[in-house]
């Protein structure tokens, strides 16, 4: 068993410190498949993508306008007056040469003849009778795109471990790929446990609640180009618990459960998880989000979230994110965050490291402001539908001030 040799409970790990150990410990556990492009929006790039052909295959006009040489024609003040000898439109070869004092109409993408090296815009030319008055002080090169200015043949254009956006997906196309070599999605297996938990849409005793943590963390699975499989929720029995993962690692790549890992006398995920393989680490000096399970059922990743509401979306977001972009195959890349201004006053003990709920909004001078969430509390899940996303409060800092530069990082870059 690769088990981390983590610290215990007097001694909760750093995040960057459990973000290192996910990097090194796990790698890429699907194999890849091939897409046509239309369905590899999202999906991880699993060999890269060599261009075949130059882009622009040939020199093209940049715009609508008129093409020449700049030394040929007879100036008249501010323009020079050259004969128009043909037209160019987009798709079409012009037959011949361009010689001294012509010109051609030419549109944009359309090759640019041969003894043409410049082109003018439409609307600074003016034609009359036959010619064109062209701008008499346009540099050589000007409005041509050159063969391979985009992309040269031969070079490889698209790296493995890429998530696919559209403008990935274009530029495949521009090289003449109709399909790509992707990582198939990764199995995930997702469960709720607790006995206190009940089904949306069903009968509510008193003393139970609804399960909410299912549907925020399958909906950030999706989002990240999961395949995922809902068991439901599970009660607090050991024999059942045991059963449950036991299955579920013999059919997916990731094992995923909320509640059940903390120290309680009910929460028995920990312990069986143990039995069956390895928990790598359990306690984070973070919060959101202290308690958290990672280790393996045999060969199969797991992790373990908090129960409450906001620590589950928390802790998979700044440690599940990560985890399940690299068994994927996704390159690292950390969530993107930006610097913004402290619209409130925060104090805590130095220790441990915080997230705060925060919106943002612009200040008098433009700037973004970030304005805390009232409650810290872990368990209102309405404080992550009215933020915009988190501050980032480092483990030593004790004080935030009005006005202060903070990290912030958006929910629309840890959702993705």
């Amino acid at each position: 068993m690769d088990c981390f040799a983590g610290p215990g409970p007097a001694a909760p790990l750093p995040l960057d410190e459990a973000l290192a150990r996910v990097q090194r410990t796990y790698g890429a556990v699907t194999a890849p498949e091939e897409v046509p492009l239309r369905a590899a929006l999202g999906r991880i790039l699993a060999e890269p993508v060599t261009a075949t052909v130059n882009v622009p295959p040939v020199a093209v006009s940049a715009m609508d306008g008129w093409g020449f040489g700049t030394a040929d024609g007879a100036e008249t003040g501010e323009f020079r007056r050259l004969t128009v000898v043909g037209r160019v439109p987009a798709g079409s070869v012009f037959p011949g040469t361009v010689g001294p004092g012509e010109a051609v109409r030419i549109f944009t993408g359309a090759p640019v003849p041969a003894g043409v090296d410049t082109v003018a815009m439409q609307e600074d030319c003016r034609a009359e009778d036959g010619a064109v008055l062209v701008p008499a002080t346009l540099k050589r090169g000007a409005n041509i795109r050159d063969a391979g200015e985009d992309m040269m043949a031969g070079s490889v254009v698209l790296t493995p471990g890429l998530r696919l956006r559209a403008q990935e997906i274009g530029l495949a196309a521009a090289v003449g790929r109709s399909s790509l070599s992707v990582r198939k999605r990764l199995r995930v297996v997702l469960f709720s446990t607790g006995d206190e938990l009940r089904e949306p849409g069903t009968d509510k005793p008193e003393g139970t609640i609804y399960d909410a943590n299912r549907y925020t963390l399958a909906a950030q699975l999706d989002a990240l180009g999961a395949d995922v499989r809902d068991l439901g929720i599970l009660p607090d029995k050991p024999d059942v618990t045991r059963a449950a993962l036991a299955d579920a690692a013999a059919n997916a790549d990731l094992v995923v459960t909320s509640g059940g890992a903390s120290v309680g006398e009910e929460d028995h995920v920990k312990r069986v998880v143990g039995e069956l393989g390895s928990v790598d680490l359990w306690k984070l000096a973070l919060k959101p989000g202290k308690p958290l399970a990672l280790g393996r059922i045999g060969t199969t990743p797991f992790l373990g979230l908090p129960g409450n509401p906001v620590s589950a979306m928390v802790t998979f977001m700044l440690v599940g994110r990560p985890l399940v972009l690299r068994l994927s195959g996704a390159e690292s890349a950390p969530a993107p965050r930006c610097l913004v201004v402290a619209g409130f006053e925060f104090k805590k003990k130095p220790g441990r490291r915080e997230f705060l709920r925060a919106r943002l909004a612009t200040g008098a001078d433009g700037r973004p402001v970030a304005h805390k969430f009232p409650s810290d509390s872990s368990g209102v899940l309405t404080s992550m539908v009215e933020a915009d996303g988190l501050v980032d409060m480092p483990a030593d800092a004790t004080m935030i001030h009005d006005g202060d530069m903070v990290e912030f990082l958006p929910f629309t870059g840890l959702f993705a």
